[in-house]
C-alpha cells in the first residue's frame, strides 16, 4: 500500500516528490545512483516510512530543527550498530546532498548541519602486497574453470592498473580496445583511457576466448541466477577476493589490492626517479597529498626516526 504524499508547496512552485528523487538522481552514473539509494533505503528503513520517497518527504516537511533532530537521531543509530565511520558519514553525506538539491529547488530554506564522524583516512595503505597478489594469481591459476580464468582477469585489472571494484564491474566489452581500456573513475563523468600491460591484456585475451565477442558486460556472473544483464557485481568480486586469500591464509580484499598497487607504484616512482605528482596518472586520486600518505607509510618515516631518537637516548645514558 502507497502512501499519499502531499505535493510539497513553495512560493513559487510545487514539487512533487517523484520531481525530487528524478532530480537527485539525474545526471550520476550508475554506480552513483545504486550508492544513494542503498543510503537512502536504509534512511527508510530507520523513519520507518514505507519508500525512501516517504522518507525524503518525513525530513524535508518538518521544521529547520526536526530535521536536524532526526538526522542527529540517524546519526546515532548508524554509530550504535557498529558502522565504520566512512560508512555512517556517506549515508550523512546522502542526506545533505539531498537537503541541498531540495534548497536549490526553493523547497525548503535550510540546510542540515549534522556533522561527520571523525575518522582516520587511508588507515591501512599496503593491503596484502606485491606477494600476497603473487600468491592469489597462483592460487587461482591452479583451475582451469571458466570461473578462474575470469577471476584472474579480475585480479589483474584490480591490481595492475589499480582500479576499484567498481570500476572493474561496471566495465563493458567496448571498453577494451587492444591494449587501451577506457575506465569510468569514482565520480567521473567521462571515462579514463588506461593503457593495458602485457600481463593484463594476456589474462583479458584468455578471459575473451572463454567469454566470447557478445556485446555487453565485461565481466559476467555465473551463478546460476543471474539478474539483470548478467553482469558481476560489486559484492561478488569481493567474495571472490576474500575467499581467495582465506584459501592462502591472507586478508585480501578488492580495495587491499589497489592499496598494494599504488603503495608499489610510489615505490617505484622513487627508485626510477618519477616525481610523485606524476604518479596520479596511475592511482587517479585527485589530491598528491593522498599519494604522500602511501609512500610515508611505505618508507615508514615515523618508524625511522622513532630508531634514531630511541638510539640517541640510549648513548645519552651510557655516557
Amino acid at each position: 500500500m502507497k502512501l499519499d504524499l502531499p505535493v510539497i508547496q513553495t512560493q513559487s512552485s510545487a514539487v512533487t516528490r517523484a520531481d525530487l528523487m528524478a532530480a537527485f538522481f539525474s545526471g550520476r552514473n550508475e554506480r552513483t545512483v545504486t550508492a544513494y539509494r542503498q543510503d537512502l533505503e536504509d534512511f527508510s528503513a530507520f523513519t520507518k516510512a514505507q519508500t525512501i520517497n516517504a522518507a525524503s518527504l518525513l525530513l524535508l516537511t518538518g521544521t529547520h530543527g526536526e530535521a536536524n533532530a532526526m538526522a542527529m537521531a540517524y546519526k546515532a543509530s548508524l554509530v550504535d550498530r557498529g558502522l565504520q565511520a566512512s560508512t555512517v558519514n556517506r549515508r550523512l553525506a546522502s542526506l545533505r546532498s539531498l537537503v541541498k538539491l531540495s534548497r536549490t529547488l526553493g523547497m525548503i530554506p535550510w540546510t542540515l548541519e549534522v556533522e561527520n564522524l571523525k575518522a582516520e583516512a587511508y588507515r591501512d595503505t599496503t593491503g596484502p602486497g606485491k606477494q600476497g597478489f603473487q600468491r592469489l594469481i597462483r592460487e587461482v591459476s591452479r583451475k582451469q574453470t571458466k570461473k578462474a580464468v575470469r577471476d584472474r582477469a579480475v585480479l589483474h585489472l584490480l591490481y595492475d592498473l589499480g582500479l576499484r571494484r567498481g570500476e572493474a564491474v561496471s566495465l563493458n566489452l567496448d571498453d577494451w580496445d587492444g591494449h587501451i581500456l577506457s575506465v569510468l573513475g569514482k565520480g567521473r563523468t567521462q571515462k579514463t583511457r588506461l593503457t593495458i600491460p602485457e600481463p593484463t591484456f594476456l589474462a583479458l585475451k584468455d578471459w575473451l576466448l572463454v567469454r566470447g565477442s557478445m556485446p555487453g558486460p565485461l565481466f559476467f556472473n555465473m551463478d546460476r541466477a543471474k539478474k539483470g544483464d548478467g553482469r558481476i557485481s560489486g559484492t561478488s568480486v569481493y567474495r571472490l577476493v576474500r575467499a581467495l586469500g582465506e584459501h592462502i591464509g591472507i586478508k585480501a580484499r578488492p580495495h587491499g589490492l589497489r592499496h598494494a598497487a599504488v603503495t608499489e607504484a610510489c615505490k617505484l616512482a622513487q627508485e626510477n626517479g618519477i616525481k610523485l605528482e606524476e604518479v596520479l596518472d596511475f592511482s587517479r586520486h585527485k589530491d598528491v597529498k593522498t599519494l604522500m600518505v602511501y609512500r610515508d607509510r611505505e618508507r615508514n618515516v615515523q618508524g625511522q626516526l622513532a630508531a634514531l631518537v630511541a638510539e640517541a637516548g640510549v648513548s645519552r645514558r651510557e655516557q
